[in-house]
């Protein structure tokens, strides 16, 4: 499918999530491979290996990454899965709950996580200035507005969410997964891609708004789309989850002065037996 966009002049090919199944760096054949393919296209590839590594950010192990791919093969630029999803990537407390491998699809091994967040530059246009920055996530990332509000302040020109949501294509979950990117976008004032192997993939631009038509989980097939770039920041890019925090903060003053007025607020005493009270009359007066 890739072929498909030959001759259109792209910048980047983005792939899906687990979209290669072996370390490049142990596998120079599949490198080769990838890279005449980048050259085929006139564009560096953005894979998404999911595989035993001994090149990751962390100790040896499986790891979920984006790796960029050129016409000489990887460049170098690798990003490893940071936030990995609990039971389908790895299991929590794994002496404890192992047992759900056996009644389900979780994690028959861990999944390791990597250390940092990675801003990748494109190669430029043939001038001596760089290319686009472009921010990877990998699937389950795209919920977190921390990651994202991370990248553009390192300098993330477009931000990339790589996913698969093979388990849940007959639901709302594709849908709802991809339209988190619209969300990311608008917090972060960049626009995203949103690339899956199965699932919704969309684009939209810095505001948050749709970039052309998204392809469905029923469509096999690569698009090309006009992703406008932007600059400046957004007020949550400069001060980030401080509309929250002080959400919390006033709830809790509120609340706190709620609860001391209570406490403040005599108790009804008991009450006391009723009045005798009389009344004069002319014929029993008052004595």
């Amino acid at each position: 499918m890739t072929r498909e966009v030959k001759g259109r002049d792209p910048d980047l090919v983005v792939w899906g999530e687990s979209s290669v199944g072996a370390d490049l760096g142990t596998r120079p054949d599949l490198a080769e491979r990838l890279g005449a393919l980048s050259g085929e296209v006139g564009a560096p590839v953005l894979v998404n290996v999911d595989a035993r590594s001994e090149d990751a950010s962390g100790a040896p192990g499986i790891y979920k990454s984006s790796v960029l791919v050129g016409p000489d093969g990887p460049t170098g630029d690798r990003y490893d899965k940071m936030r990995l999803v609990p039971f389908g990537e790895y299991i929590p407390a794994r002496s404890l709950l192992g047992w759900a491998t056996s009644v389900g699809r979780a994690a028959g091994e861990d999944r390791l996580r990597g250390n940092a967040p990675v801003v990748m530059t494109l190669p430029g246009d043939g001038t001596q200035a760089p290319g686009p920055r472009l921010g990877p996530l990998v699937c389950f990332e795209s919920a977190f507005p921390d990651m994202s509000r991370r990248l553009t302040r390192d300098g993330a020109q477009v931000l990339v969410a790589q996913s698969a949501t093979s388990s849940f294509q007959e639901s709302w979950a594709p849908e709802q997964h991809a339209s988190l990117a619209a969300l990311r976008a608008a917090e972060s004032g960049r626009p995203m891609v949103h690339a899956t192997l199965t699932g919704v993939s969309a684009v939209y631009a810095a505001g948050g708004e749709r970039v052309g038509a998204p392809l469905s989980t029923e469509r096999s097939t690569a698009a090309v789309y006009d992703v406008p770039l932007a600059t400046g920041s957004t007020l949550y890019v400069r001060f980030g989850d401080w509309a929250v925090y002080a959400s919390v903060a006033l709830l809790a003053v509120l609340g706190a002065a709620g609860g001391l007025r209570v406490l403040r607020r005599p108790a009804p005493g008991r009450a006391g037996p009723p009045a005798r009270t009389t009344r004069e009359s002319s014929r029993r007066p008052v004595r």
